[in-house]
């Protein structure tokens, strides 16, 4: 009877000993970097003014298509199509180069000319370089200022949020090159 009592007696002294540790442990880990994470964090609200510049056209376009149905409506409903286009600091394509949007968009409207927008706006100039924005959402291009959602950031805008507003101040529409205003209204860490 001892012998079972001093094998129960350790088995429980075990269990606490260590699952109080593990537990311990884990818990003092999380504190410490939700605790780390709140002493640095100090939110910020930058406005970016920039120009999206599609191209199409030409010997080396800035926006493919890769996916589309054989027999497509009106408006182009599933044309799917992969981008790397410029952002630049003016309004013409020759002004200097801040970023590039890369991602995709697809004509996801039956009834008019939407487009679901998954994009990365990368940055390369100033103290933006090497960070980057996500946008995702709808853009009905044909709308005079179009509101996309900010679902994300890298970089200096790490845990991003806001929105993006675009305004298209030049289409061809023989070729479907454009350029876009952006304001970026995003809040960051």
């Amino acid at each position: 009877m001892a012998t079972i009592f001093s094998i129960y007696l350790l088995f429980t002294l075990y269990y606490i000993t260590f699952s109080t540790f593990y537990s311990t442990v884990s818990g003092i880990f999380c504190e410490e970097i939700s605790e780390g994470i709140a002493i640095k964090r100090v939110e910020k609200r930058s406005h970016l003014h920039f120009y999206f510049h599609v191209v199409i056209s030409g010997k080396k376009p800035s926006a493919v298509k890769i996916a589309g149905p054989p027999n497509s409506s009106a408006y182009g409903f599933g044309a799917t199509m992969m981008m790397d286009d410029a952002l630049t600091e003016g309004p013409e394509i020759s002004s200097k180069l801040v970023g590039r949007a890369q991602g995709m968009y697809a004509l996801a409207a039956q009834e008019d000319a939407s487009l679901l927008m998954v994009m990365n706006l990368a940055f390369i100039e100033g103290t933006y370089n090497g960070s980057s924005i996500s946008v995702v959402g709808r853009n009905p291009v044909f709308d005079d200022v179009r509101e996309m959602p900010i679902v994300g950031g890298s970089g200096v805008f790490r845990f991003g949020r806001g929105y993006a507003l675009a305004h298209t101040i030049w289409f061809d529409y023989n070729t479907g090159d454009a350029t876009v205003e952006y304001n970026v209204y995003v809040a960051h860490y």
